[in-house]
């Protein structure tokens, strides 16, 4: 019976009372499959020998596995040669039975596994031999491991047998599901257990298709999606409508159209209908045309007005378009507003005006224009009084004019208006003077510049009408100095000297602008205490949300300034996305608000896809609040302590690689972190790792007692670089000093650095040359990383860019992170005990380092694949691969020299690479 009191079936054998046994129970022939590795699960009693009476030396506790391979099942009859057999292993139980425990039926069952590999033939069989044992065999379970198929990232990935050896990743490239389209490389890692590891790239889902449950489904009709994207498909603007699916865009009804550069989430609009409530007023000599915007404007807001002047004559004659005297101020084309002056017309003539309005999408189709008409008698303007204007001399500077009336007046002249203004700039602005007498001497001209010169007469009637345009030139300036040989030498040396001092500003102010702007495409951190109004910055780099757009559900922490909490967050034309919501507690202070809302001015300015996300802000109503992507494993620390022990170092080694790429992107843009440790990462649930907590360094500058103390945000002692806890001198190269100690932190799973040491303590032990030591199970290459980190000279550490290319290698060369520190004899405590050789992972790598990365092949080919092997070549090794140069063969000798000498340096230390 089993534990259960059901009967079971099982093979036995109990031949306790006779030496020499040799009994033998064989599987049927198993095909291999795809197994490269497998497990054999063997569930069975054994009876304790102590239990047996009158059983001396014959009765064994323990039996034996072993397995067979071959290419084709043998016969039934086939004779059996148990030499052919080999032995995985002696099997013994955790518990045996006893004769009570018989008596009860009570059945202590074991459950042993043991693994074969590499299995190469076809199939194979198992033997189970017993040498005098009391057994029952329950169960066998013959079983291998693999990845199974998955989809991640909108990509399918096979089932994938793990490589034979348990330290090697096998590197998977997975198929954009149907409708999706790579952004950029699909691939997963299949661990040795059948766990896919390290997720790298992503598909989107097409033009057309949405994402839904790691597929991308088709947008029905009345809906579409324009880009590639992980984005919903978006509900047909108004006036539009998709009748298909899969639409790339929406279609316009019938009249209603979207202009060449409106983007398709742009509801389609149409023309205006025409200006309202047209007005005219004529002032003197001016004359004022003014109306209301179209009671419909199509739905857009670039309405613009045309103005078409026409002149009619008496008597029904046919009316034609104004001759170019007639001005119109600012202009007649392309009005923005809604009124326009009309100068320089004539008096006594009728005149039609036509406004017309239009907007972007005006002219598309068979719309019909839309204008608004008045006819103006000019009647009351007063007539000319002034005749033709002549110029009776000019200077560079100014111009002499004077003229006759046309005709006698019937009132006295009391005196004369001229308008001027360059021939160039007549739509923008002009100039008038007043004379009593008919001529005129104009100043304050340009050298060589044509005008435009407009006169009238001014009675106790009024002003009369404009004359016609008259254009006239200034003086030529260069003509004006030719009599004058020595002012034309000076005026020749001053021109020199200003265009030197003029290039060389140029220069000065080329180099200031290479320095402090940056290139385009090169983002630049701003610091926000640059700006004079702080809630500048935090408009500037942030977006304002509507508070109703938020919905907090639970507080899941306090910060340095009131509760943050989980919540939703709607987007429009989007389904909601789950943040985290920081809020400003209430009764604060103006200097509070600004440093609370000064993390959101630095977030603001980041794009990374390891640096926490920034949703926007809410400044305009209570609570203020700062609104981030959630991450839904919370913070490293808790998290690593929370699942001590649960993660491959593979894991961990992605983990810290995504750290270092958010670092790598900070110290690109300027930005100093200075608070870098596993309380202020983030973990999601895909395991990426975020870089957060951007509001340090506002209090540095405070607070001069902040560099021993770890409370109120203030310099976290532990995580510290000497220099920056002595001197305030952070950098990135401080940075790279703080991610060490992250490192240790992810080793150690969340341990405390350096334990229940003293701040005091720490600083002084750092001082004397002390580091922390490595964590259990923590592989060489890390520890040897960290205590790169934890160089005393800043300038030796490495950078971030470096750090990403190592981890990458350890992620790709996964057997270099099998030497752990307890392993080796002798391991260096601190940077300054370290061997100075160089981390190659292969041997491309010392190529690449010496410039010879062209040999790359030779060595490959003659079988030249690891540091060791190549540590015995001489010259003539050198030649026989084929580096013929005799250059070449020296700078690769002299490197084999230098990394022999390092090789038996670290030997003698005891420590193996």
């Amino acid at each position: 019976m089993d534990e259960h009191n059901r009967p079971i079936h099982t093979f036995q054998v109990c031949h306790v009372m006779e030496p020499n046994q040799n009994n033998w129970l064989r599987t049927n022939w198993i095909p291999r499959q795809a197994a490269q590795k497998i497990y054999v699960e063997l569930r069975f009693t054994l009876r304790d020998c102590n239990s047996i009476p009158w059983v001396s030396g014959t009765c064994k506790e323990t039996f034996n596995l072993l397995y067979f391979e071959t290419d084709e099942p043998h016969g039934a009859t086939a004779h059996f040669h148990t030499n052919d057999y080999a032995k995985i292993d002696t099997i013994a139980a955790d518990e045996s039975f006893t004769q009570t425990d018989l008596g009860d039926r009570v059945l202590r069952l074991n459950t042993e596994v043991r693994e074969v590999g590499p299995i190469a033939r076809k199939g194979f069989y198992l033997a189970f031999q017993d040498v005098g044992a009391c057994i029952a065999l329950v169960s066998v379970r013959v079983y291998y491991k693999k990845c199974p198929s998955t989809l991640r990232n909108l990509a399918a990935f096979p089932d994938t047998v793990p490589r034979v050896d348990s330290s090697s990743l096998v590197e998977v490239r997975g198929a954009c599901v149907e409708n999706a389209e790579e952004r950029d490389t699909p691939r997963l890692y299949c661990g040795a257990d059948g766990d896919w590891l390290v997720p790298l790239g992503r598909c989107v889902c097409s033009i057309g298709y949405e994402e839904i449950f790691i597929t991308c489904s088709v947008c029905g009709p009345g809906f579409y999606k324009a880009f590639a994207g992980n984005i919903k498909c978006s509900k047909c603007p108004p006036h539009s409508s998709s009748h298909t699916e899969g639409s790339a865009q929406c279609h316009c009804e019938k009249n209603y159209y979207r202009a060449s550069k409106d983007p398709p989430t742009t509801a389609c609009t149409r023309p205006p209908s025409s200006p309202r409530n047209l007005v005219f007023n004529i002032n003197e000599t001016a004359l004022f045309l003014e109306w209301t915007p179209p009671s419909d404007t199509g739905g857009r807001k670039d309405v613009s007005y045309n103005v078409f002047c026409f002149r009619c004559g008496a008597d029904g004659q046919a009316c034609e378009a104004c001759n170019s005297n007639v001005r119109f101020v600012p202009k007649p084309t392309g009005l923005t507003s809604t009124s326009v002056v009309v100068q320089d017309f004539v008096a006594h003539v009728n005149y039609t005006f036509q406004i017309e309005a239009l907007n972007g999408v005006s002219g598309l189709g068979r719309s019909e224009r839309q204008l608004a008409n008045i006819t103006v008698s000019t009647e009351q303007a007063g007539p000319s009084l002034v005749g033709v204007v002549r110029k009776d001399w000019a200077s560079q500077t100014s111009i002499a004019l004077s003229w006759q009336e046309t005709e006698q007046p019937h009132a006295a002249i009391l005196d004369y208006e001229i308008k001027y203004y360059e021939k160039e700039q007549e739509q923008l602005s002009y100039s008038s003077t007043r004379t009593k007498s008919p001529s005129v001497i104009v100043t304050g001209l340009k050298p060589s510049t044509v005008y435009a010169f407009h006169v009238r007469a001014r009675t106790l009637a009024g002003y009369s009408s404009y004359s016609p345009k008259f254009e006239f030139t200034t003086g030529d300036e260069s003509k004006s100095f030719s009599k004058n040989a020595s002012f034309q030498y000076l005026l020749v040396l001053v021109i020199v000297t200003a265009t030197v001092g003029g290039f060389s500003l140029l220069i000065i102010l080329t180099l200031f602008l290479l320095i402090t702007v940056p290139f385009p495409g090169l983002k630049t951190y701003i610091d926000p205490d640059t700006y004079e109004d702080p809630s500048q910055a935090v408009h500037e780099f942030a977006k304002e949300i509507d508070p109703s757009r938020i919905r907090i559900e639970r507080v899941i922490g306090a910060g340095e300034f009131g509760e943050v909490c989980s919540g939703r967050l709607r987007i429009p034309g989007k389904k909601e996305i789950p943040v985290a919501i920081k809020t400003l507690k209430g009764g604060y202070t103006e200097r509070q608000r600004r440093d609370f809302l000064r993390e959101a001015s630095i977030m603001g300015q980041f794009d990374n896809p390891n640096i926490i996300r920034l949703e926007g802000v809410v400044t305009k109503s209570r609570p203020v609040m700062i609104v981030v992507e959630y991450m839904e494993n919370g913070s490293l620390d808790s998290f690593l302590r929370k699942h001590d022990g649960h993660f491959t170092v593979i894991q961990l080694v992605g983990m810290l690689r995504g750290i270092a790429s958010g670092m790598m992107y900070l110290s690109d843009i300027g930005y100093v972190h200075r608070d870098l440790a596993a309380r202020n990462i983030l973990v999601d649930d895909n395991l990426v790792c975020k870089v957060s907590d951007f509001g340090l360094s506002r209090v540095l500058e405070d607070d001069p007692e902040a560099a021993y103390t770890t409370t109120g945000g203030k310099i976290p002692i532990r995580w510290t670089a000497p220099e920056a806890i002595a001197y305030r001198k952070f950098s990135s190269a401080s940075d790279a000093w703080s991610y060490g100690i992250v490192m240790w932190e992810v080793m150690s799973y969340g341990e405390r650095p350096y334990w229940e040491m003293s701040n005091q303590d720490v600083i002084l032990s750092i001082e004397e040359g002390y580091r922390l030591p490595a964590p259990m199970g923590c592989p060489v290459a890390l520890h040897q990383l960290m205590l790169l980190c934890w160089q005393k000279e800043r300038s030796r550490r490495p950078q971030f860019n470096d750090v990403v290319s190592f981890l990458d290698k350890l992620i790709r060369n996964p057997s270099s992170l099998l030497t752990l520190v307890e392993d080796v004899n002798s391991f260096p405590e601190s940077p300054e005990d370290m061997p100075d050789y160089p981390l190659f992972i292969s041997i491309g790598d010392w190529l690449d380092s010496i410039k010879m990365s062209q040999y790359k092949n030779n060595f490959i080919a003659a079988g030249y694949t690891t540091l060791d092997s190549i540590s015995t070549m001489t010259i003539d090794d050198v030649r026989r691969i084929g580096v013929s140069l005799i250059g070449h063969q020296r700078r690769i000798v002299s490197s084999i020299q230098a990394l022999r000498l390092q090789f038996l340096h670290v030997q003698q230390s005891g420590f193996h690479v």
